[in-house]
Order: C-alpha cells, then structure tokens, then sequence
C-alpha cells in the first residue's frame, strides 16, 4: 500500500501556513502569522517541506486548501497554488471549510467536554465575523454565515458552555465579560488543523472539480440591510 502523503495549505487568515500529512500525521510543517505574505511565502514554505522530508511532489497522493470563508487575498492565494499543484500532478483536490477545521483543529489540542459548543471566529469588520456553531462531534449547530455579534446573540443557549476562538474571538471578550457561559480559548489558524477533515475526505473520495472549484468567499453576506427606517 503505497504512503498517503497529502499537502495541506491554509491561507484563510493572516496565517500562511503549509503542512505534510503522511498516513494521517503531520510529518513537518512551515508557517508564519504575518499579513500580506501569502503571495511571497507559500510556495516557497511547500518547497521547503518537500526538501526537507526527502519528498518529491510525485509522492503527493493529494492537496488539501482551506477553501473559507476568509480574507479574499489569502484565499486566491491558497486555492489557486492548490489547483496549481493538483492540475500538474493530476491529483485530487480537497477542499476544506475554514471553520470546521478551526473546530477539528481546537479538539485536538484542548480537553473540550461533550456539552461544550465551539465558536470559531474569523475577523471581517468592526463587529462582524465569519462563524459557525459546531459540537464536539463537529456537528452543525448553526451554519457558517457573517454574523454581526452583539450581547444577545447567544442568548438561545446560555445553558450551554460557549468556547469562542479564532481571530475574530478577542474583540468580544469585553462584551462578553458578565456571561460565565462563554470562555474563549488563544487560537491561530493552522493547515495542521485541516489534517483530519482531509484524511477523512480522501478516503471517502470526496474531491473537488480542479477546473471549476472557487473559494468560499461568503461574499452574499457582506451586504447589510439597514435596521433604520426610511422617512
């Protein structure tokens, strides 16, 4: 049975981050928390992977992107290096959701309790954010949208543990500071996350059209209507 080795890239954020995924472990990974880099970093971080583990890119049996919602620069950047790749190796695609992976990727570092709810937060303006609302089984509770967050905004579920992370998170922990509910854990984007939501998609075969596949911008959600009445 030949090795599964799968690149994973996450540009969805700030965070330009590569790694190699050998038969379900992360094997070695490059990544810097900068913005503006993507365009100058990835490839190069990709290369460095390969030279380092003694890999050449015929090896790769796949390539798995954060496919958003995120930054729009860092998301070109990242699916199309991704397309790049699998369009001249003639390998699959694998594209992930941003925030399921944040939520994956949460679980395997942090002790979370059954009955916890994860929040994963990604900045989009003022008190705007890109979130879901997964169980520990990652399952969804609320689908991914843009979300203006205010006091009330988790109210149906005070009777719930609310973990909140992300780079989104921080900017609520003011507002949040009186309800003992919702805890926020220091969380940074990472392709290591993407690692289990892509095994579980190679094996299910579950891949993406290389020609036609498009980031999730969420762009339908960046348009508010005004809550004030017209004279």
């Amino acid at each position: 049975m030949n090795d599964q080795l799968i690149l994973l890239l996450e540009t969805a954020t700030s965070s330009c981050s590569v790694a190699l995924s050998e038969n379900g472990k992360i094997i070695a990974f490059k990544e810097a928390n900068e913005r503006n880099i993507h365009a100058s970093h990835i490839t190069l971080f990709i290369e460095e992977l390969m030279i380092k583990k003694g890999k050449k890119y015929s090896d790769l049996k796949a390539v798995a992107v954060s496919k958003g919602p995120g930054s729009y620069t860092g998301l070109r950047i990242g699916v199309s290096t991704a397309k790049g790749l699998c369009y001249a190796l003639d390998i699959p695609l694998l594209g992930i959701d941003t925030l399921e992976a944040m939520a994956s990727g949460l679980l395997a570092q942090n002790d979370i309790q059954d009955s916890d709810l994860l929040i994963p937060m990604i900045d989009a303006r003022r008190m705007e954010v890109y979130t879901g609302i997964y169980q520990r089984d990652l399952k969804v509770i609320e689908p991914v949208s843009a979300k203006i967050v205010d006091a009330s905004s988790f109210d149906q579920f005070r009777s719930k543990n609310l973990i909140l992370f992300g780079d989104g998170a921080s900017k609520f922990k003011e507002l949040f500071s009186d309800q003992n509910n919702i805890r926020f854990i220091d969380f940074t984007n990472s392709a290591k996350d993407l690692n289990f939501l892509a095994g579980r998609k190679f094996s299910n075969a579950e891949t993406e059209n290389v020609a036609y596949f498009e980031p999730f911008y969420l762009k339908d959600f960046l348009l508010t209507k005004s809550t004030k009445s017209k004279a």
